[in-house]
């Protein structure tokens, strides 16, 4: 691959397999109440503004349900002990399955979307992501689902270029699908799904996140697959183009973000690295990324978890931060 170099950062862009990380220690844990009986926090989606970190992410319960939360703190030190507000309590949405949540500021409109999945992409509008009781109500993307998604579809990413936005997903079974609207017509209009990236369900299965990456032309896609041993990690695709191609880089356990490239605290180790989002160089629909500045939140689960005894839905996913240390 050519090499570019950042104008941004004055850094070179090469390989982005084989990076290496520290990990912070967990920073964001279940909190339960008696409305909310909660044993799993996951899915992260970060951006910062106004001087503060807002995250919103996935919980579930010990009945099963799947919601998302908010949280927002000034500094990562703070985000222990910074309060989780559950979405259905927000007046316009209640108690109904939402997971895997993105957050972004669409500058067209100016207004802040929130896309999740409710088995179709949805997503709901406000004008202050702070006061997570302001979402509108569910919208969907599509009046019904496509006819290729013979295996489904989770996980969706919204970017925009100059044009056009894109909505990306995965299926489980390792493909990445795209489609596309103007940015004119977001959120509406978005054209049948094409596939993006044909490849293994070990290489390509969910989790999706696509980037811009600053000061180069160069968009980068990471997506959330298995390492030899069956942990969870992180792959990643780079392009010229949001339509792609897309070149993979590295294979096997040479993967973008691997556990036995990270550098862990004290009694902190996790074995998967799992669906999380990099913090990003801005908060639009562009979602640029500062190569030399490059942080990824993540959902990171204890060795000693028995994954295969226990329901998915139980599994005690913890949520904290790697940051990138090096690379090739």
């Amino acid at each position: 691959m050519t090499r570019r170099r950042s104008a941004a950062t004055g850094r070179s862009i090469s390989s982005w397999a084989g990076v290496t990380w520290r990990s912070s220690d967990v920073l964001i844990t279940p909190r339960p109440d008696p409305a909310h009986p909660v044993v799993s926090v996951k899915d992260p989606t970060v951006v910062r503004w106004r001087d503060r970190w807002i995250v919103y992410g996935t919980s579930a319960d010990t009945s099963g349900a799947w919601r998302v939360f908010h949280t927002s703190f000034a500094d990562w030190s703070e985000a222990p002990s910074a309060p989780l507000y559950h979405l259905d309590q927000n007046p316009h949405i209640g108690d109904t399955y939402m997971a895997a949540p993105q957050l972004f500021y669409f500058s067209p409109q100016d207004m802040w979307y929130l896309v999740y999945q409710q088995g179709a992409p949805a997503y709901s509008v406000t004008d202050d992501p702070t006061r997570p009781d302001t979402w509108t109500a569910p919208r969907g993307f599509f009046a019904e689902q496509p006819s290729l998604l013979a295996q489904g579809w989770l996980d969706f990413w919204v970017i925009a270029d100059e044009g056009h936005c894109y909505l990306f997903f995965t299926d489980d079974n390792g493909f990445l699908y795209r489609s596309r609207t103007s940015v004119a017509d977001f959120p509406h209009g978005f054209g049948a799904p094409e596939v993006a990236i044909a490849d293994s369900r070990e290489n390509c299965y969910e989790g999706s996140a696509t980037y811009k990456v600053r000061g180069t032309d160069t968009y980068l896609t990471i997506v959330e697959g298995f390492d030899s041993r069956g942990h969870r990690c992180y792959r990643a695709w780079t392009a010229d183009r949001l339509d792609g191609p897309w070149t993979r880089h590295g294979t096997d356990d040479h993967a973008f973000a691997h556990h036995s490239h990270v550098l862990f605290p004290a009694g902190g180790r996790s074995t998967d690295i799992s669906h999380g989002e990099l913090v990003r160089a801005g908060h639009d629909e562009r979602m640029e990324i500062d190569p030399q500045r490059l942080q990824l939140l993540y959902q990171g689960l204890d060795p000693g978890v028995d994954v295969e005894g226990t329901p998915y839905a139980l599994l005690p996913w913890r949520i904290g931060l790697l940051t990138r240390t090096g690379g090739e």
